[in-house]
């Protein structure tokens, strides 16, 4: 009896600091599962900007183009046309225009490079399309610094230009020969477009006369049914490559 009345009292004394101990766990769990929602939440506007950059826009097969691959798209064309960079991102007009554009590019890009289109003077055009660019731009300073902003070097700049007038040929090679321009539709073209629009650009000034002009005539005539049939076999492409665009 003695025994147990001393064991009765130690008993009781180690309870509460089995207790206590339970109550210590609970509240550094507690303190460390709040340490992590802190920085969840501190880190999320990052994490949520970093997705937004990458979203997928549209894909090619297997192959995803992102928001940052439309954006880069677009300020290498202003810097093309324009001769500097854009002061701010494309709407979402213009923006679903130029992914179009890349999309119909990495389309014919991957043809040429299937036909093996090697055409002799694609490098010299290429430098001449160079030397158009660096003269649009301000200065050579503007020039190098444009070039800096878009993650080139001038030879890769000359690189994507000759892709691009590979690309230009291969699309030439394989549409021109079917194409024939009627000489009605010549005689057609310069009495209802060529006529007035000279007249309306140049008032007071005689129009040219039909022989002098019919080769350039030609050429457009010849350009609109190329066009035309290029934008049949980019359909085509994007069925058989599974092109798809997110929304």
């Amino acid at each position: 009896m003695r025994q147990i009345r001393n064991q009765k009292p130690e008993s009781r004394m180690k309870r509460p600091l089995v207790l206590i101990s339970d109550f210590a766990l609970v509240l550094i769990s507690n303190f460390c599962f709040l340490i992590l929602l802190c920085v969840s939440v501190s880190l999320w506007p990052s994490l949520a900007s970093a997705q937004t950059l990458d979203q997928v826009v549209a894909s090619i097969g297997n192959t995803a183009i992102t928001q940052s691959d439309v954006d880069a798209e677009y300020r290498f064309e202003v810097f093309l046309t324009e001769g500097h960079l854009p002061a701010s991102p494309p709407d979402a007009a213009t923006f679903a225009r130029v992914r179009d554009r890349l999309i119909d590019q990495r389309l014919l890009t991957q043809e040429a490079a299937a036909e093996g289109i090697q055409p002799e003077d694609v490098h010299q055009a290429a430098e001449r399309r160079l030397t158009d660019a660096r003269k649009k731009c301000k200065s050579e300073d503007a020039f190098q610094s444009s070039l800096r902003s878009l993650g080139l070097t001038e030879a890769q700049l000359l690189d994507r230009l000759a892709e691009q007038e590979r690309t230009l040929r291969m699309i030439d090679q394989r549409m021109r020969p079917s194409v024939t321009v009627e000489p009605a539709e010549i005689e057609a073209y310069y009495r209802d477009t060529f006529t007035p629009d000279y007249s309306k650009h140049n008032p007071g000034e005689a129009v040219p006369p039909l022989a002098q002009v019919e080769s350039q005539i030609r050429e457009v005539l010849a350009q609109k049914k190329i066009d035309q049939q290029l934008a049949a076999w980019l359909n085509e492409l994007k069925v058989t490559h599974h092109v798809r665009l997110e929304q």
